[in-house]
């Protein structure tokens, strides 16, 4: 059986469509940050590593929704679906309000501002690292738009090891260039979900 948005011609309009916004987004989102020279660039190729993790999942999701149809959700398909969508909008939408919160301090690779603020209103009221919950949202929105057990598993895991290493790379750096304002705000939320972690 094939995943709705491959089978279905109104469910591939609708979910190419939010795929697109969101992958037009986050290239708008990385020309930005190109454009921004500002800040001491303290990477340690989390950028690469993070990039790889999560081209890994997104190609394997793809691959297996489309030829491995014993994970295909047999049940509740058009309800999978919506909730899919549904979240992938809520995950770009939160992940774009957390981009737009940092404004010139956001950067697709770890760096620190001279003089950098932390910012702790919009979507950092309640976790430190809110884009990388909006993107897990994303991902997570289409393993379910996609249908598919396997395709919803590599979508979880494999780019969730990227951002792991990369909120570790990044917390350091904040702890190391802004200092106890950071740490002090790091004391009182959860890294990507509210009291959990």
């Amino acid at each position: 059986m094939k995943p709705l948005p491959y089978a279905d011609p109104s469910a591939r309009v609708i979910f190419y469509a939010v795929l697109v916004a969101f992958v037009a987004l986050e290239l708008r989102t990385r020309v930005r940050s190109r454009l921004n020279p500002e800040g001491a660039a303290s990477d340690r190729l989390s950028f690469a590593f993070i990039g790889l993790t999560f081209g890994a999942g997104v190609g394997a999701a793809f691959t297996l929704a489309a030829n491995v149809h014993g994970a295909t959700f047999r049940a509740g398909r058009w309800p999978f679906f919506i909730a899919g969508i549904v979240l992938m909008a809520a995950g770009i939408a939160i992940r774009q309000w957390a981009v737009a919160m940092l404004g010139r301090y956001f950067t697709t690779d770890v760096r620190v501002h001279a003089g950098q603020a932390v910012i702790d209103t919009g979507p950092y009221r309640w976790v430190r690292h809110p884009s990388y919950t909006g993107l897990l949202m994303t991902l997570i929105g289409i393993g379910l738009a996609l249908g598919n057990w396997a395709a919803l598993l590599v979508l979880i895991v494999l780019p969730a090891i990227g951002i792991v290493n990369r909120i570790r790379v990044e917390e350091r750096a904040l702890s190391e260039g802004i200092g106890e304002p950071y740490r002090r705000f790091a004391a009182t939320r959860a890294r990507l979900i509210p009291h959990v972690w």
